[in-house]
């Protein structure tokens, strides 16, 4: 079996990598598979050297007007309390008190409408005014193109839009924003119109088959990005999936240096799902590929309520994602994820 990608002539444009297909024995590919991660891990310092990129997270807003399956901040989870963080709070805590590895921040929310307006955008201004070499990234679902382009305007850099899963049906399923091709379409709007753009797969949601899996990860590296994440499914208790087992960490590990090989230029993060999911997961991303890390600076007031995965949470505080990168054998980049981006020529190896 190999992992190979759709000549869809009508399909968006593939990231630059290779184009070929890259083995999986079906009968291993729940099980690790040393050399796909040998190689993913030596293609990537080959791209990247063993450097890290660092960013922040702020988790502004849990209030979400979306009813996905796999996740605790659907809106019919009457049991979450619900908050949203004020913009002059969150400023003079990501502005004099982020820690000095991060380069740049990511603000991130459920799909709320009322937090993009009253929160994001007055923090990615006074952000951008006051701190213009930060990269902003932004994680706030699928929202009108209106509102794309105030937040681009108001100095964003990299948006994060997830697919879960590339199989129309099963997108359907686990109910998922809108529909599949919807997402499609904001991810190459997004792409056309100024972003960065990352995106990404659960790996292990109930119901999911091998084959969707692959069918996933070829639709990924079909669409304009610049870097994709792998997450376990993690099973919360607060939603219709929260009797199901978790995903396997081999199998999530796999997919990392899968992506890593058809996207060699990729941002891919090491997730906390995976340390969720098995102790040493984080570390092990790390060693299949993976070149980005994220310290959670979620006021912890809050941290609880924001349950993307879980309300028994792996916090990633800054001692926690510095010490797995040194476990892995690797250090800080010395440019942050936007500055990277905007600078560094296509094809041309970051030294």
């Amino acid at each position: 079996m190999s992992l190979s990608v759709s000549s869809d002539r009508n399909a968006p444009p593939a990231a630059a990598g290779n184009p070929g297909p890259i083995p999986v024995r079906a009968a291993t590919f729940d099980t690790a598979l040393p050399s796909l991660r040998e190689q993913a891990r030596t293609l990537r310092d080959e791209v990247f050297g063993r450097r890290v990129f660092v960013r922040g997270v702020v988790e502004v807003s849990n209030h979400c007007r979306q009813n996905c399956r796999y996740c605790a901040m659907r809106r019919d989870n009457r049991a979450l309390r619900r908050y949203r963080l004020a913009a002059e709070e969150l400023a003079e805590l990501l502005i004099h008190r982020r820690p000095a590895a991060i380069t740049d921040i990511d603000i991130q929310a459920g799909e709320d409408p009322v937090a993009v307006r009253e929160v994001v955008l007055p923090l990615v201004r006074e952000l951008r005014r006051r701190t213009p070499q930060l990269g902003i990234t932004l994680c706030l679902g699928t929202l009108s193109l209106r509102e794309y382009d105030q937040l681009r305007d108001a100095g964003g850099d990299y948006y994060v839009l997830k697919i879960e899963t590339g199989e129309r049906e099963h997108y359907h399923s686990i109910g998922a924003p809108g529909t599949l091709a919807e997402r499609v379409a904001a991810i190459c709007y997004l792409a056309g119109n100024g972003w960065k753009v990352s995106s990404g797969l659960i790996v292990g949601l109930p119901g999911q088959t091998r084959a969707q899996v692959e069918q996933t990860l070829n639709l990924l590296t079909l669409l304009p990005l610049a870097g994709c994440s792998v997450s376990p499914f993690v099973a919360g208790g607060q939603t219709p999936f929260g009797a199901a087992p978790n995903g396997n960490i081999e199998q999530a590990l796999n997919c990392v240096a899968w992506l890593r090989l058809r996207g060699p230029r990729w941002l891919i993060p090491a997730v906390s799902a995976m340390r969720l999911v098995s102790e040493d997961g984080y570390v092990r991303a790390f060693n299949a590929g993976a070149n980005l890390a994220t310290i959670n600076l979620t006021p912890r007031a809050v941290r609880a309520d924001y349950p993307i995965y879980k309300r028994d949470r792996v916090i990633m505080d800054e001692e926690r994602v510095l010490s797995a990168i040194q476990e892995a054998g690797c250090a800080l980049s010395r440019v942050g994820i936007a500055a990277h981006l905007r600078n560094t020529p296509e094809r041309v190896p970051l030294k």
